[in-house]
């Protein structure tokens, strides 16, 4: 008797808590969890790539030390933190992840910028393979971040809507770090690659700036 009893409490707790969200939480959860995991998989994907780049860089155009170094240090701060899952749930220690990223990001666009004034460099076929992976990684990147972004953002409207808040507040479920507008339209952004297409006719100087002003772009 006993025996039965709680087991038509174990099934009556079990239905509440379904009915309250309870469920929901935890598989929007367990989606946030594998999103992110993705999106660290192909951030370290990239971080991979860096070394041999620097390398074939250097081996042309030694001179430009220091965007060389930009690169190397921008990685090694990545490699100081931990990306764990747990980092999801610490907005602070996301945001620094996520701007040591963006300056890793930043780094490798310079010195891709740089590489263009180097037509040796440009042609050699073990930076050019590199220039594909990198690309093919960013874009990686992008389809990770969008994933992790709508994984949190049904995760999140779950904890505030109520009845469903009450359980995520009863069992400590609360709401997840996100990228900010900022980083949502950079993920679309990878940096650029040429692979060296046709000659094309030199372009028309454009109009010096003014001292002080410059274009990333």
């Amino acid at each position: 008797m006993t025996r039965l009893f709680a087991a038509l409490v174990t099934l009556v707790a079990t239905l509440a808590l379904g009915g309250c969200g309870y469920n929901t939480l935890q598989s929007t959860d367990e989606q946030i969890k594998a999103s992110w995991a993705e999106v660290v998989n192909q951030y370290q994907r990239r971080a991979d790539l860096v070394p041999n780049l620097v390398n074939t860089v250097k081996g042309f155009a030694a001179q430009e030390q220091q965007v060389l170094l930009g690169v190397t240090n921008a990685r090694a701060k990545i490699g100081s933190i931990q990306a764990t899952p747990e980092l999801v749930n610490d907005p602070a220690a996301f945001r620094k992840f996520v701007a040591a990223q963006g300056e890793l990001t930043s780094a490798l666009s310079r010195l891709l910028v740089v590489a263009e004034n180097y037509p040796q460099l440009k042609s050699d076929a073990n930076f050019r393979d590199l220039q594909a992976q990198l690309e093919g990684t960013e874009n990686r990147i992008a389809v990770a971040r969008n994933r992790y972004i709508k994984a949190v953002q049904e995760y999140n409207v779950v904890v505030r809507s109520f009845p469903t808040n009450l359980t995520a507040m009863l069992f400590s479920f609360k709401e997840k770090a996100q990228f900010t507008v900022e980083n949502e339209k950079e993920i679309s952004k990878p940096p650029k690659v040429d692979f060296g297409g046709a000659p094309q006719a030199p372009a028309k100087a454009a109009p010096s700036s003014p001292p002080g002003e410059y274009s990333t772009k």
